[in-house]
């Protein structure tokens, strides 16, 4: 596997900075990520339960592997305040070299500081 087809990035949105903190801080320790990007504020709007809602949101860009995505999935439900969370995922098909090795290699230890 070339290391374009390891790499997935991760998109999530949570309710404030302190969740979203939270949650790349563990993902880190857990090796469940190689890099989390916490944006600004963004405004979502979307149909939820019959309603057209809005709400201010922290955006999150996860950079992981695909060999470590089903616990970075799992470990973002578990941590995720909302009842459906966000969590989508694409693979990267091209990307500096060194860098998605890097990424590969960030998350190849997955689970060792548990």
């Amino acid at each position: 596997m070339t290391p374009t087809e390891e790499i997935i990035i991760v998109f999530t949105h949570v309710p404030n900075r302190h969740c979203a903190e939270q949650i790349a801080q563990t993902l880190l320790t857990e090796k469940l990520a190689a890099c989390v990007n916490i944006s600004s504020p963004v405004t979502s709007i979307y149909q939820w339960q019959g309603q057209i809602e809005r709400a201010e949101e922290i955006g999150l860009t996860i950079k992981t592997s695909r060999k470590v995505y089903a616990a970075c999935e799992t470990k973002l439900r578990m941590l995720h305040p909302y009842e459906l969370p966000e969590i989508v995922g694409i693979h990267v098909d091209v990307g500096l070299p060194a860098y998605l090795a890097w990424v590969a290699a960030e998350t190849k230890g997955a689970g060792v500081n548990r």
